[in-house]
């Protein structure tokens, strides 16, 4: 037989640049002694000779070496009868040993037509279970069929261990409507590293991880991993099936965030990082002490900076090899279910990181972010942006916010950065930025993929929580999607955040002039489904720790850090604290050193530990304190005029109207004698909680017995409380015999 190569196609193959093998490569139909054939080509570079094997018997066929650097061919006369994979291949390198591999071009790939429709309408929501590298059966041989998106490259291979890193061994076939490479790779299993190596229009070739990779070499290396997200066994389906029948607005929350490479570290490993299920017995045994509900972690997808928390991150599909195997997250994820806490994860669709083996002109175009530097990088991060407007980069983004809750069981997404999202001028001067097809600043396209997110993920996994970190005043982020809003179940009230921060750090000698800081936010307490944040992004970056912000001496700052607490768990919306606040950690948070915890050691940071577990308790037990977070009926004045003495006082109420607690704050270091407080009904008033308590480090100035109404109306009430009002300190009241109020 006389080969009918022709030399472009041959130089092609030998410079890894062929666009479509397949016409080259495995099984071909050719013609020999005047009758058409069945032949097989194979690239074997590293091969000194090589055979074609008839699985049926064994027997063997030797192969021709139709070009020396390795291309080999063979009249294949069974493949009449047999399938077109229904051979071997047997080779021999230099050492003289044989080996038996499958040809990868004797499979054809698993993506189909619909695939690839969907994939361009932007409407395939389990993209993950179709790109990347999917671990498969093809006729009836296990292997992993490779699959990216690269519609403007000129070749695709896939390179790893396994073929050396050559990029001529596995040159992938181009789907050309869709953009897609696609290569069945037989015999590989889970824990091979790859990546694509992707040639430009340019001429310049890139390695890239796999956009859809779902796992990761160790930073700093690189390499995408196959794994096998099918294999960990679950035993959350009770806490899945009351997820799905729950309100979590009406419902407690107090979320922990934790960044894990931080929280506790092994000073005897070369990181300090513990495994993932090291974490979850620490972790949740930690948080179920303390009362906490949920945690939230900063993002674990992969990213190669550590020094970025996650903010920056390259694998949207990986958890990051940090802290151990995808199966070791499940871990962490189930045993938190099984002891019933939820998990959050921070997710980041505002920006990617410009680091070569990730998105970044992937196929040497722009291909995820935006082409025009207006709208595809980030002024402030020195990152870029996604396009939203394209329909894969949108499916992409999509498809990654349903992984999460699919595979991984995840309870919620945190969204990051979603202000930078909304609008086209954000953090841009004049001349910097483009306006929409309206002549707007509103990022039509960013809000249309937000919208999707939230929409699908609540239609397809019912009760989980996506939180917008927004930080302007756009309306309707928590509103939902068919009512004109964003769709969010919660937002982060950035707005009572910074308000309350600056006026703690007043000395409060100053506060009486700064009290609408304390006021303001229920003017809009109300207008979303709000979470309060007290977050890692308030302890960085110079501004210390929460601790170190309060003003006063010693006494007086572990005093102003509980009123602080006590007044976030005692005004409308959900918790969220930061790990080593809650026993007042001194340093600013640092990525690279464990939290304080020898400051346990003393009593004022035990008691203060020991508040928010009481407060914890409290709000978990007291539906005044969770019910009607985002309904005005859940809260109600009695004085919030007091600017002089720097008090407040209001009433909490849950779905019961007789159901209420009085809560009255000092924000001075003043005890202040028979103060009056007006009350909606007479009998006994019984001091619920004091955060002035020796308990939690305090003076235990308080009421130690319960305090009777009397008929002297107050604050337009009819009864009224006289109660001894501790310095720096919340009080709560409960009424011992709770009857309905008057209509």
């Amino acid at each position: 037989m006389r080969t009918a190569i022709d030399l472009e196609n041959v130089s092609a193959l030998l410079e890894g640049r062929h666009s479509r093998p397949f016409e080259l490569l495995g099984p071909q139909r050719v013609r020999t002694d005047g009758e058409m054939a069945w032949s097989v080509r194979a690239f074997l570079p590293q091969s000194r000779q090589a055979w074609l094997v008839d699985p049926r018997d064994r027997s063997s066929r030797p192969m021709r070496r139709i070009h020396p650097a390795g291309l080999f061919e063979a009249v294949c006369p069974w493949l009449e009868t047999a399938s077109a994979a229904g051979y071997l291949l047997r080779v021999a390198d230099d050492s003289s040993e044989s080996s038996l591999l499958r040809d990868p071009y004797a499979f054809p790939g698993s993506l189909s037509d619909l695939d690839a429709h969907l994939l361009g309408e932007g409407r395939h929501w389990e993209a993950y279970n179709r790109l990347g590298a999917q671990l498969r059966q093809c006729q009836g041989v296990a292997g992993v069929n490779f699959a990216v998106w690269a519609p403007n490259a000129t070749s695709v291979a896939v390179v790893g261990d396994f073929n050396r890193w050559d990029g001529r061994c596995h040159l992938m076939q181009q789907r050309t409507a869709s953009g897609i490479w696609e290569l069945f790779v037989p015999g590989l299993r889970a824990g091979e590293k790859y990546k694509f190596r992707v040639r430009a229009a340019s001429g310049d070739v890139v390695d890239k991880s796999d956009p859809y990779g779902f796992a990761a070499e160790l930073p700093p290396c690189t390499a995408s991993i196959v794994a096998d997200l099918g294999q960990f066994s679950w035993t959350d389906s009770e806490w899945l099936a009351k997820r799905r029948q729950r309100d979590a607005r009406q419902h407690p929350m107090s979320i922990y965030e934790v960044h894990l490479g931080s929280w506790r570290r092994q000073t005897d490993r070369l990181h300090g990082w513990l495994n993932y299920r090291e974490l979850a017995h620490r972790l949740v045994d930690y948080c179920r002490r303390l009362g906490f509900t949920h945690i939230e972690l900063l993002p674990v997808s992969e990213h190669p900076y550590s020094g970025s928390w996650g903010y920056q991150t390259v694998g949207y599909f990986a958890a990051t090899s940090r802290y151990g195997t995808p199966e070791d997250f499940m871990y962490l994820v189930d045993y938190c279910h099984r002891h019933g806490i939820g998990v959050i994860l921070d997710w980041v669709p505002a920006h990617f990181p410009k680091d070569g083996h990730g998105l970044r002109r992937f196929d040497g175009t722009a291909l995820y972010e935006h082409d025009d530097p207006r709208r595809g990088e980030h002024p402030d991060w020195g990152t870029l942006i996604f396009n939203y407007g394209r329909n894969e980069v949108r499916n992409f983004l999509v498809a990654n916010a349903l992984f999460w809750f699919d595979k991984y069981h995840i309870d919620g997404l945190r969204v990051d950065a979603v202000a930078s999202m909304l609008y086209l001028d954000y953090s841009r001067k004049e001349g910097e930025w483009l306006p929409n097809e309206h002549g707007g600043r509103e990022n039509l396209d960013a809000i249309a993929m937000i919208r999707e997110v939230n929409r699908e993920s609540h239609a397809r996994f019912p009760g989980v929580l996506t939180i917008a970190e927004e930080s302007t005043a756009w309306p309707g982020v928590s509103h939902p999607v068919d009512q004109g809003g964003l769709g969010f179940s919660f937002k982060w009230n950035m707005g009572w955040m910074n308000d309350t921060l600056r006026y703690m750090r007043q000395d409060p000698i100053h506060r009486r002039h700064h009290h609408n800081q304390l006021t303001f936010g229920l003017m809009y307490a109300y207008s979303e489904n709000f979470v309060l944040p007290l977050s890692h992004d308030e302890v960085v970056h110079g501004k210390r720790s929460l601790l170190g912000q309060m003003p006063g001496d010693l006494w007086q700052k572990f005093a102003n850090l509980r009123l602080l607490f006590a007044h976030m768990w005692t005004h409308p919306g959900k918790k969220l604290l930061f790990m080593g606040g809650e026993f007042g950690q001194w340093n600013e948070w640092s990525s690279d050193a464990e939290l304080q915890w020898d400051l346990l050691q003393w009593d004022s940071h035990r008691g203060l530990q020991r508040m928010i577990a009481d407060l914890n308790a409290l709000h978990a037990r007291e539906p005044a304190l969770h019910a009607l977070d985002h309904e005005p009926a859940g809260f109600d004045w009695i004085d919030c005029e007091n600017r002089a003495e720097s008090t407040l006082s209001f009433i909490r109420r849950g779905a019961d109207p007789g159901d209420f607690l009085v809560v009255i704050a000092n924000f001075t270091p003043v005890v202040r004698q028979r103060f009056a407080v007006g009350v909606p009904q007479p009998g006994l008033y019984r001091e619920l909680f004091n955060s002035d308590s020796t308990y939690y480090g305090g003076s235990n100035a308080g009421n130690a017995t319960a305090v009777p109404a009397t008929n002297t109306p107050a604050f337009g009430r009819p009864w009224s409380l006289a109660i001894t009002l501790p310095p720096l300190a919340i009080v709560m009241f409960k009424p011992e015999r709770a009857v309905p109020s008057s209509p």
